[in-house]
């Protein structure tokens, strides 16, 4: 009867010797079949936490075969989330459109009679427009690259601003 008193895990120095007997085996094991990713390391702590919980469930010859069903236990719950993370990554979101039919009808009519008008437009005004609102060029800018004047640049911009606003209403 000593004997088993003796033999309890719950004994600190007893455990502390099974904690540095085990610990670089069971990382090894659980490393060498489930790789870095998944934290092997921070598992096998787990599993001497989950031992020092269970220390007086747990007989000294059964030690082992807990710390290491346990550990391994833990890294499949781990890969069963990893499973389920990816899965949902995985997943699109759901795009919902608030935007009534009516809305989206006339964004479309907009963007069609906006691409006409662009169309419409001479080639410099397009270009020193396009060069200003899509690009955000700078006015200066824009003469120092086609080689015109600032002022030039400026009546372009200004004449195209004029001639959209001619051809489609609301704007």
């Amino acid at each position: 009867m000593s004997k088993k008193l003796h033999n309890s895990i719950c004994d600190e120095s007893l455990f502390s010797s099974i904690y540095n007997k085990y610990i670089q085996d069971l990382n090894d094991f659980l490393h060498y079949k489930y790789g870095e990713l998944l934290s092997p390391q921070d598992k096998a702590q787990e599993a001497f936490i989950k031992l020092w919980q269970n220390c007086s469930n747990v007989s000294l010859d059964k030690a082992k075969s807990f710390l290491f069903t346990v550990a391994n236990n833990l890294m499949l719950n781990e890969v069963k989330h990893q499973k389920v993370v990816l899965k949902h990554q995985t997943i699109a979101p759901n795009r919902i459109n608030n935007e009534s039919p009516e809305f989206v009808l006339e964004q479309k009519q907009y963007l069609e009679k906006y691409q006409k008008a662009l169309e419409n437009l001479s080639e410099v005004q397009r270009v020193a427009f396009l060069l200003n609102r899509v690009e955000g060029k700078k006015h200066s800018e824009i003469a120092e690259m086609l080689g015109i004047t600032l002022r030039a640049v400026r009546k372009r911009i200004y004449s195209a601003v004029e001639n959209l606003r001619k051809e489609i209403d609301g704007i």
